[in-house]
């Protein structure tokens, strides 16, 4: 399965440019892409417009070849499993309650969930390492442990591909690195995910391909050993950064200090593209 955007353009009526400009980027099953860049490049934009939740005034959507408008709901939901940046509950329920409304788009508003519901849940919360909160309501959790929730709640509707806005927010490093050796061993059994993040360090151990945003344009796409250089870095987030490689070949980016002729932020403006 394969989610992809062509040329997309979007944004909203009272923006000085569009959020989005020209984008293309795509996820298929068994891909691991990381989406990142600085406050206000257009990442949730895209999120939102892969979902078919922000129309594109150019450019399309395509889910299988088909433009997403052409598809219900349901069928989506039953495909694609998104974890949006924020959410909160509208009422309490028992954390194994609310990670079985991930079985919806199974089940239809009015099914009873059988035996396989039921497995599916289980492997969620298992997944997640939620067993000891399956019985607690979701009012008395913290942040993180909320957070996990969500993530087990679209790993229970056992989807195709899974998008998700800011995963680790309220993670702490043991649960941010669990939740990404998650995803990788779920990309490794053909599951597609992409993941916007701002914590580029965590989700580069695992991505296969990086998409850099930087003012609504994409920066790089491709593997993040081949596609980030120090020099791009810091021109996108207008900010002194080394590359260092880590043993097991994936970069590190280390914020320097700015220091005197460092390079000042807003000063440094992607080339525009000779073909606008």
């Amino acid at each position: 399965m394969r989610l992809a955007a062509r040329e997309v353009t979007a944004g909203y009526p009272r923006g000085e440019r569009p959020a989005l400009d020209r984008v293309s980027c795509a996820v298929e099953s068994g891909e691991f892409v990381v989406v990142a860049g600085p406050n206000g490049s257009g990442k949730t934009t895209l999120f939102r417009a892969l979902l078919g939740l922000q129309a594109a005034t150019t450019g399309v959507v395509e889910l299988d070849g088909r433009a997403i408008d052409g598809w219900t709901r349901p069928d989506l939901a039953r495909r694609i499993g998104a974890l949006p940046q924020r959410e909160e509950p509208a009422f309490p329920l028992r954390v194994r309650e609310a990670v079985a409304l991930g079985r919806w788009a199974r089940l239809g508003p009015i099914g009873r969930p059988g035996a396989a519901d039921e497995a599916a849940v289980t492997r969620a919360i298992a997944a997640t390492a939620l067993e000891e909160f399956a019985t607690r309501s979701t009012d008395t959790l913290s942040g993180g442990e909320w957070q996990r929730v969500r993530v087990a709640r679209a790993l229970a509707a056992e989807p195709e591909l899974l998008l998700l806005d800011e995963p680790g927010t309220a993670l702490d490093l043991a649960h941010e690195m669990s939740l990404y050796e998650l995803l990788a061993r779920l990309v490794d059994d053909g599951l597609g995910v992409l993941a916007i993040t701002h914590h580029l360090n965590a989700a580069l151990r695992y991505a296969d391909r990086v998409v850099l945003l930087d003012r609504g344009r994409v920066a790089a796409d491709g593997p993040p050993r081949e596609v980030l250089t120090a020099e791009l870095l810091t021109t996108v987030f207008r900010w002194p950064i080394a590359l260092e490689v880590l043993g097991d070949g994936a970069p590190h980016l280390v914020p320097r200090r700015r220091l005197a002729g460092a390079v000042p932020p807003d000063s440094v403006q992607i080339p525009e593209d000779p073909a606008r």
